[in-house]
């Protein structure tokens, strides 16, 4: 499994999709569709959104500090 991180390429509109679709293995748009049906449902999906689109480093920060 790969590290949490918002790619720089493929996202929509934070990354947070796309990330989790890279670590559990799915495409970005099985990840979305999946928020989307969610969000029909009650509960705090869009704050969950926002925390892990603050939480979630981006990619070019990861990069900048592995060297």
């Amino acid at each position: 499994m790969s590290r949490l991180a918002r790619p720089t390429n493929g996202r929509m509109i934070g990354g947070v999709c796309a990330a989790l679709a890279r670590r559990f293995g799915t495409s970005a748009t099985t990840m979305r569709v999946i928020f989307v049906v969610s969000c029909l449902l009650p509960g705090p999906q869009f704050l969950l959104y926002i925390a892990l689109w603050i939480l979630f480093p981006s990619e070019e920060k990861t990069a900048q500090t592995a060297w």
